[in-house]
């Protein structure tokens, strides 16, 4: 498998730098239309925590190459649209927005995170004309497969409407990049691995794994206090991550290994705040496993 890292040097031939935009959208299991409160997992900034502040896209993109550009220099950047679900919208509002952030040279394309249930026809035409100008991923927020713990985290979609999304996304041309949690409550690990499973066999090209974490403002915090689910250890993330990675074929895409809950709210678990450590145990793991060297993901 490949580093996300390792992908895009060879696609675009130097190193890309995610830009997280927050787009303005909501979440039909917020607004009513579905659900209220959005999923349990997801906090007040709909996963959106680490975008960039401002008022357009123009004055986002800005403030967040200076932000990258004060780490390193060089390299072009992907127009990630992070926050909530961002094909929630009328089309000729996204249409707007991503052409904004296409616009720029050193924009190479479009990753956009949405909710499987979220992409009409009409949506996936307008993301597979965008693909003919410039690269474009679509970011499917899955999280698991197995609709009891959906329901119980308030997803309000059944696993179905994701294998449909994936297979009208591909056959527009549309590269896929799926999200999946781990350590989602009363989930084993062999529930864990089955939805690594089933997703590598839906055709997904690109997989995000996240370590569930508990913030303050997501409605999990009040099952977290009351103690109706521990989070996972580093020992066995580690491990239940390597066998969902044995799931996967060669050719797929691994963008993300863990996820970053924002220091400030984070309730549980807080050994996965520090970061180099955390990663630093991740990928001797999995180097040592001959599944993944993820330096520079």
């Amino acid at each position: 498998m490949r580093t996300a890292n390792q992908y895009y040097r060879q696609r675009f031939g130097c190193k890309v730098y995610k830009l997280s935009l927050d787009g303005g959208f909501t979440c039909p299991n917020r607004d009513g239309r579905l659900g209220i409160g959005g999923c349990r997992f997801c906090s007040g900034a709909g996963s959106g925590e680490f975008a960039s502040a401002g008022k357009g896209v123009a004055d986002q993109l800005a403030r967040a190459k200076k932000w990258v550009e004060k780490k390193c220099a060089g390299g072009k950047y992907i127009a990630y649209f992070q926050s909530f679900t961002n094909t929630y919208a009328p089309v000729e509002r996204m249409e707007t927005m991503f052409r904004a952030a296409m616009e720029p040279e050193d924009i190479v394309g479009l990753a956009i995170a949405t909710r499987p249930d979220c992409l009409p026809e009409e949506t996936v035409a307008l993301l597979a004309r965008l693909a003919r100008e410039k690269y474009v991923s679509v970011e499917l927020g899955l999280q698991t497969v197995h609709n009891d713990t959906a329901r119980a985290m308030n997803r309000c979609y059944d696993t179905d409407v994701y294998f449909d999304a994936v297979r009208r996304l591909r056959n527009a041309g549309l590269e896929v990049v799926t999200h999946l949690i781990l350590g989602l409550p009363g989930e084993s690990r062999e529930a864990m691995v089955e939805s690594a499973r089933q997703v590598a066999a839906a055709g997904t090209d690109g997989v995000k794994f996240h370590l569930l974490h508990v913030m303050a403002d997501a409605p999990l915090a009040e099952d977290y206090a009351a103690g109706t689910f521990r989070c996972l250890e580093l020992e066995e993330y580690g491990e239940i991550l390597a066998e969902c990675l044995r799931q996967f074929p060669d050719t797929a895409v691994v963008h993300r290994i863990t996820g970053d809950g924002a220091r400030r709210g984070l309730i549980a678990p807080m050994w996965s705040l520090d970061k180099k450590r955390v990663l630093n145990y991740l990928n001797d793991l999995l180097s040592g496993y001959g599944l993944l060297d993820q330096r520079g993901l």
